[in-house]
């Protein structure tokens, strides 16, 4: 990769903090195995002035996703559960589901949906299960002093908004439930076995659900843009509440949403992914295995939040050219976070990118995009 390229990035990323859009972020690009840039920019507290580091933690939201993925592979590889599963067989609160067949707004009717939804149709969120939770769980997502157990057993009770299959919705309650299946599936609580068999395993150090205070100096706090684009605080209303309460009395892991990391421990996992499931000596997933996770499965349904891209197995996927308008190649894979966090592999470049930032609402897409677009470029042959 071209070093003068590579030291485009964080003076680009520089000008955005200047000129007040983030507070800061950290860019890290990898090719062929090998650490090609890790920087560091602005703030991680704006009002202290607490500069940000290439090791600052990040709330990492939807990127979290992939590694529930993870794990239902992990799974499935020593035989407790397979995709094609319905959700019941790991879930008895789910039979019987029902399914809207039509509504207004002081009726509604139900029916029996064609077929029993499965792991795969969560992974794909092609279930039918609703984006987000019910009215009765709306506190959920900023105090989050909710079992994980007690939550799905709620969502178990949420019709189903289309037959399982037929369209794309991104449903966050659908990969809780999938965390749930690993509860059950490992016999031990979410967390702890994405810690015990994916991030210790990795060396992702500083990955976690709910911060512990030694960790807490390096957390980046959450900003969002007001409406004269002015960086305020992002208040208790906030995903996963207030950035500055670091999910006190939290109870709730959140897997489609609660993952704590940093740009390095990514990269590892990333790593282990794009290396077909082996890291440092250590076999993860069978390269099948990886294969099926982050192919396309999606088809020629409209999914995914943006043109030319599709799902894997809770993978975003590049599937035409207009997905990889940031010179990514068909077949990238990825996911990105609500903050605006984007980690991205790219097979056929050898490429994985990570970007971090901390912005809830208020922005767009730019800084990503640049970041992504610089980095692809520095590629030299």
């Amino acid at each position: 990769m071209d070093p003068e390229r590579l030291a485009r990035i964080p003076v680009r990323m520089k000008q955005f903090v200047d000129q007040g859009s983030i507070s800061g972020a950290v860019t890290l690009v990898a090719r062929h195995g090998v650490l090609a840039e890790l920087d560091a920019v602005g703030y991680q507290d704006v009002e202290k002035k607490t500069p940000m580091r290439p090791d600052s933690i990040f709330q990492i939201m939807s990127m979290t996703k992939p590694v529930v993925a993870v794990g239902i592979m992990i799974l499935m590889e020593e035989g407790r559960l397979a995709p094609s599963d319905l959700v019941e067989k790991h879930l008895p609160e789910f039979r019987g589901q029902w399914m809207i067949e039509s509504s207004d707004p002081n009726t509604r009717s139900l029916k029996r949906p064609s077929r029993p939804i499965t792991i795969r149709d969560l992974l794909t969120h092609t279930s039918g299960m609703p984006s987000m939770p019910p009215e009765g769980l709306k506190e959920l997502y900023s105090d989050m002093k909710t079992p994980l157990a007690e939550a799905v057993s709620v969502y178990s009770q949420m019709p189903l908004e289309f037959e399982p299959g037929s369209k794309w919705q991104y449903s966050n309650p659908g990969i809780a439930i999938l965390g749930r299946i690993i509860e059950v599936a490992a016999d031990q609580p979410f967390e702890k076995f994405c810690d015990e068999r994916i991030f210790k395993p990795l060396g992702m150090k500083d990955s976690f659900f709910f911060p512990t205070p030694d960790k807490l100096e390096r957390i980046a706090l959450v900003y969002r843009l007001d409406e004269n684009k002015k960086l305020r605080k992002a208040g208790r209303d906030t995903l996963g509440g207030d950035p500055w309460e670091y999910r006190k009395g939290a109870r709730y892991p959140a897997p489609e949403f609660g993952l704590y990391s940093t740009a390095q421990d990514l990269w590892a996992l990333y790593q282990m992914v794009l290396n077909g499931g082996t890291y440092n000596g250590k076999r993860f997933l069978s390269k099948p295995t990886v294969e099926m996770m982050t192919t396309l499965h999606t088809g020629d349904l409209a999914a995914g939040h943006e043109p030319g891209r599709g799902y894997g197995l809770a993978w975003t996927v590049v599937k035409d050219p207009i997905g990889g308008l940031q010179l990514q190649s068909i077949g990238t894979y990825g996911h990105g976070g609500a903050f605006g966090t984007q980690g991205t592999v790219d097979p056929k470049k050898d490429l994985i990118t990570v970007f971090m930032i901390q912005r809830s609402a208020g922005g767009d897409s730019s800084e990503r995009n640049a970041f992504l677009t610089m980095a692809a470029s520095a590629i030299v042959e």
